[in-house]
């Protein structure tokens, strides 16, 4: 962290590393945004289930409900936070927001619980997406506008998405890698959780477009860390312990990027993530962490809470939307943490 930036909440004076404070400045006022069920009706004309209904009764205000997946996940919090934000500027949608704490049990209950509640639309950000698959196929059987997103849950008739594309994601990371991992290096490797698309499909490109090309490069340890900062940090203290010798992190996202390099504090290591986060964007303008791929929280909510609104109003009959992935690099840094200083999500 620079001298003259800190996340959002950090108390001045606090030590340099950044243990814990995306969660803590994404976090802020998450707790409010976790709500009750608020009733509400969707009236179609048509199947209701079917990919083509396009009427729906014309209402002074639609209620939405955005299932999260986890907001002990910094990227998930500011997902939810941005989609909060993008929601009022729309007078016709209410939107209440739930956390599904990382549990596939909860989250398909609160989905259960939003289609009791007759939720007009249903946004779906899946923890594991075979899990809820049965749940988001009841949601759109029921006649209400269903989208998933980060990750889009695919081959489902009805349902729409909002996404990014996670094998760019990863590849645009692991291609800027192949010229900068040493000869012989010795490298780890955190996944996200078991049957996650962003994860399988990060992990792919990674394999495809470094590690095949690279084939010097040993990994000495693999593991998942479920998104999670702490969980990455744990085992990077017993693969330190066990490897002596880590040239580079190669983790599916920032948040286990910067548990790792929270654990190997004090040694030389590259260390690769994806999100663009404003704690990876301080870590990679420090030197600390070497590079990410943005994955944008503000661009997705926007889109999805359009994409709710169209279809709610009958603008659009199906919307399947996808963001960039831009790299960040200690080159270009410092433009997104000025734009998580605009956002409010960095201090000054």
């Amino acid at each position: 962290m620079t001298r003259h930036h800190r996340l959002a909440g950090e108390p001045a004076g606090r030590r340099a590393a950044l243990t814990g404070t995306v969660r803590r400045l994404i976090a802020v006022g998450i707790a409010a945004l976790v709500a009750a069920t608020l009733t509400g009706c969707a009236v179609t004309i048509g199947n209701p289930g079917s990919a083509n209904i396009v009427h729906r009764e014309k209402k002074d205000m639609y209620n939405v409900a955005f299932i999260a997946r986890a907001q002990a996940d910094s990227f998930a919090a500011w997902l939810a936070n941005e989609m909060k934000a993008e929601a009022g500027k729309y007078p016709d949608l209410s939107l209440r927001v739930f956390d599904g704490q990382a549990d596939d049990e909860v989250e398909n209950r609160m989905i259960e619980n939003a289609i009791t509640n007759r939720y007009d639309a249903i946004i779906i950000q899946a923890n594991n997406a075979e899990a809820q698959r049965p749940y988001i196929e009841q949601a759109v059987r029921a006649g209400i506008v269903t989208i998933t997103t980060n990750p889009r849950v695919e081959g489902i008739p009805g349902a729409n998405s909002v996404d990014a594309n996670p094998y760019d994601q990863g590849g645009v990371v692991a291609k800027y890698a192949l010229g900068l991992v040493p000869k012989n290096a010795k490298a780890v490797v955190l996944n996200g959780p078991p049957g996650n698309f962003h994860s399988t499909e990060r992990r792919k490109a990674w394999q495809q477009e470094f590690f095949d090309r690279r084939p010097d490069v040993k990994i000495v340890a693999e593991d998942t860390a479920h998104w999670n900062k702490d969980e990455a940090l744990d085992l990077m203290e017993d693969w330190i312990l066990a490897h002596p010798t880590i040239d580079a992190i190669v983790a599916m996202n920032d948040n286990m990027a910067a548990g790792a390099l929270e654990a190997g504090k004090g040694k030389s290591m590259l260390a690769f993530g994806v999100d663009g986060t404003p704690e990876a964007a301080l870590l990679i303008k420090a030197g600390t962490m070497t590079a990410t791929s943005l994955q944008n929280a503000q661009e997705l909510a926007q889109l999805n809470i359009r994409a709710a609104h169209d279809l709610l109003t009958s603008v659009k009959k199906e919307v399947n939307a996808d963001i960039g992935n831009p790299l960040i690099t200690k080159k270009n840094a410092q433009q997104y943490i000025d734009m998580y200083i605009k956002a409010g999500l960095i201090e000054q």
